[in-house]
């Protein structure tokens, strides 16, 4: 027997030297059988040692570095961040160029080569672009006592349009911009378009109305004029008065009107020298004022640089911002001398050094709403900030006459027999309707007092409903009208027809006042006896009538 042979070779050998019809033949097919399986067996065991043993070497052999790519420099070479510092390192020729971008995730070995390609970080801190530098990189202001950031973009964020204001996140060590965020923050306050609203949409103001067409219209509609004058055009307008007046709809009507005369005039001087595009269309950025606040220090300031700087790209864009900041006097209001902290004496300043920079209308307008401007920093109203101050005042009978011709239209399903004692006339029927509804608000009578103001002089005057009226009491009281009218049409069901009647917007004057909303409380008086053009100083008590009775009179201790 040979040494060394294969088994199941010298079985084929005994099994063809023996006849067929030797009985050793079936011994050696049972052996035949079972060296075979035996081989089996042992190739198994051979395979399983080795995936255990490559197991095992991987698990005893040193973790691969994790590390950010900076740079290709060259073929087949990568400046990479691994740990904090940085490496010229190689990449393994199997990794795809393609592959390599900068700002990605790089596997090296303990060579520290690029060996694997694994993405971009899909965390990392966001922060907001200050400025796009010329040559592509980004700049970021943080917060305050912290230095500013000058950041490379990653390969995705070569060709992305970057402006002051945008969200972007890095990657973890700060180096690479990696992905640009939707603010949806900023979003919020940017409208998608320029309010629509017309003057012919607003009722009533008729004095406000022609004061803000004068200071915003006329110095485009007249431009030589101007110029022969050397007429400095305004920065922003302040609208002031009573709340629910209509100082946001004028407001819109303002900026819709203004985008489209400086849009006009833009068009007919594009030959003209200038470093900034011809107006296209408008931008709204509508502000309320305690959105601005904010518990951290530096961010409320940071949020007015914000609102300012992207304002200045959208008029890069070829857009006319309007930056309209509604309750003014939450954020700008009167600085203090105090050793406590205010956030006025560092959000004003924030406020006028931005409106400084504004050149006129034809690069940011600026729009102010208050109730109470007594409480706005004498610093932003100056001239040369807030060049007009205009009141919006409540509405009289003929004003309130023509706020109500906006509600009810003659569209609206209104009583049959009304219209019939009216011949047929929806037209007359609105105005009769209207003109009930204004006696019922403005009648001297005694169920239409409201307060009774006594006055250092020695008189005491009556406030009735009719003084206390604005366009969103009356705006209450046509919407209360309509839900009586449907309640009605509903009860009575579908076929029955219907609509509103006289009895519903009477009936709607007397229920919103006599739940008494727009009553303020005794002890505010000294606050909102402003808002009815009584100063004060001049008053010394003060009476409410409330449900038919005369309340115990409350007294301003601080005027007495």
């Amino acid at each position: 027997m040979r040494m060394g042979s294969d088994p199941l070779e010298l079985i084929e050998e005994c099994l063809a030297s023996f006849p067929d019809s030797d009985p050793r033949q079936k011994i050696l097919y049972k052996l035949r059988h079972a060296v075979t399986l035996g081989q089996a067996a042992q190739l198994q065991r051979e395979v399983e040692f080795k995936k255990a043993a490559d197991v095992i070497a991987k698990l005893i052999a040193p973790a691969n570095r994790i590390g950010t790519l900076l740079e290709v420099p060259g073929e087949g070479l990568a400046r990479i961040l691994v740990g904090g510092a940085e490496y010229y390192a190689s990449v393994d020729p199997r990794v795809q160029a393609a592959e390599l971008k900068i700002g990605a995730q790089i596997l090296v070995n303990e060579a520290f080569a690029v060996i694997k390609i694994l993405g971009y970080d899909r965390n990392g801190p966001v922060l907001k672009v200050a400025e796009a530098l010329p040559d592509g990189r980004l700049r970021f202001e943080q917060e305050m006592g912290r230095q500013v950031l000058i950041l490379q973009r990653s390969s995705d964020l070569l060709g992305v349009d970057l402006k002051a204001g945008d969200e972007v996140r890095t990657e973890p060590s700060l180096h690479v911009a990696i992905e640009k965020l939707e603010d949806k923050k900023s979003k919020s306050h940017l409208l998608d378009e320029v309010p629509t609203v017309t003057w012919e949409q607003i009722g009533g103001q008729t004095e406000a109305i022609a004061a803000i067409k004068k200071a915003i219209e006329y110095p485009l509609l007249h431009a030589d004029t101007f110029q022969r004058f050397k007429f400095t055009q305004p920065k922003g307008f302040l609208l002031y008065g009573p709340p629910g007046c209509g100082k946001t709809l004028i407001g819109q009507a303002a900026a819709a009107s203004l985008a489209k005369l400086v849009g006009e005039a833009s068009q007919a001087t594009a030959g003209a020298k200038g470093d900034k595009p011809p107006v296209t269309r408008g931008a709204f950025l509508h502000i309320k004022g305690p959105e601005i606040l904010n518990m951290w220090l530096g961010e409320s300031e940071r949020m007015v640089r914000d609102l300012f700087a992207q304002a200045r790209a959208r008029r890069k864009e070829g857009a006319l911002p309007f930056i309209f900041i509604d309750e003014a006097e939450s954020v700008l209001g009167t600085r203090r001398a105090s050793r406590s902290f205010n956030i006025s004496s560092t959000l004003v300043p924030m406020f006028c050094s931005e409106m400084d920079g504004i050149e006129s209308l034809q690069d940011v307008v600026i729009i102010l709403a208050s109730n109470r401007p007594d409480l706005i920093d004498p610093a932003v109203l100056r001239p040369g900030r807030i060049d007009r101050k205009i009141k919006v005042s409540r509405p009289n009978r003929d004003s309130a006459a023509a706020i109500l011709n906006v509600y009810l239209t003659e569209d609206l399903p209104l009583d049959r027999q009304w219209i019939d004692q009216h011949g047929g006339d929806r037209k007359k029927s609105c105005a009769d309707l209207i003109d009930h509804a204004l006696s019922a608000i403005f009648s001297r009578v005694d169920e239409s007092r409201l307060l009774s103001i006594r006055l250092r002089s020695g008189q005491n005057k009556v406030l009735y409903r009719g003084d206390l009226i604005s366009g969103a009491i009356l705006s209450s009281i046509v919407q209360r009208a309509k839900e009586r009218a449907i309640d009605r049409m509903i009860a009575a069901g579908a076929g029955e027809p219907g609509g509103m009647t006289l009895d519903d917007l009477v009936s709607s004057v007397h229920a919103e006042f006599r739940e008494g909303e727009m009553l303020p409380p005794d002890d505010a008086a000294e606050e909102w006896l402003k808002l009815l053009d009584h100063h004060p100083e001049q008053v010394v008590g003060v009476s409410s009538f409330r449900r038919g009775r005369q309340a115990e009179e409350k007294l301003i201790g601080q005027i007495i």
